[in-house]
Parts: structure tokens; sequence; C-alpha cells
């Protein structure tokens, strides 16, 4: 599935990936691919994507990665949009 991740200031990532989590504002959720159109508000917390991702130099400074080697992006707010196996994840 497609994902992409867009700042106020610049599309931080797009590409490919297994599977994405964010901090929902009912609690943390998983999309896997094939999953029922969703949009919902994001709160403070963190975005967790799976897959083998390259991330731009210029915005590497923004991500990490966890325990798990998945990467992370922390976040303050946004919101997510998944549809035909695309994610758009607004973020602050």
């Amino acid at each position: 599935m497609y994902l992409e991740i867009v700042s106020p200031e610049a599309t931080l990532f797009a590409g490919e990936v297994n599977s994405v989590t964010v901090p929902g504002i009912n609690g943390e959720f998983q999309m896997l691919n094939d999953h029922a159109p969703i949009v919902s508000l994001l709160q403070k917390g963190k975005v967790i994507v799976d897959g083998n991702i390259t991330i731009e130099e210029e915005y590497e400074s923004k991500f990490t990665k966890n325990a798990k080697g998945k990467t992370v992006l922390a976040i303050t707010s946004g919101t997510v949009e998944m549809k035909g196996n695309k994610i758009i994840v607004l973020a602050d």
C-alpha cells in the first residue's frame, strides 16, 4: 500500500509500506493492505511505519527507529485518510 506523510512544510515521505500505526483520538490503530476506508483525527503520539523505506536526507532528522526496526515520526496532531490502499497522513 502507498503512504504519504505531509507536514505544513513539505511531504516528509511518500512510498510503499507494509503497515502504518497511528495515534487516533480514540486510541492507537494499525492499517494494513486492503484496510477498510477510514478518516480519523490524530492526537499527540507516534506514527509507526513498517517497511523497507527510504527517507529523504533533509527529513531524516524528523524520524527515528524503534527497537523493532520500524520507522517512527512523533506528531502533535493531524488527520489520516485511507482509501483504496493509499494512506495520507496530514501531520503537525
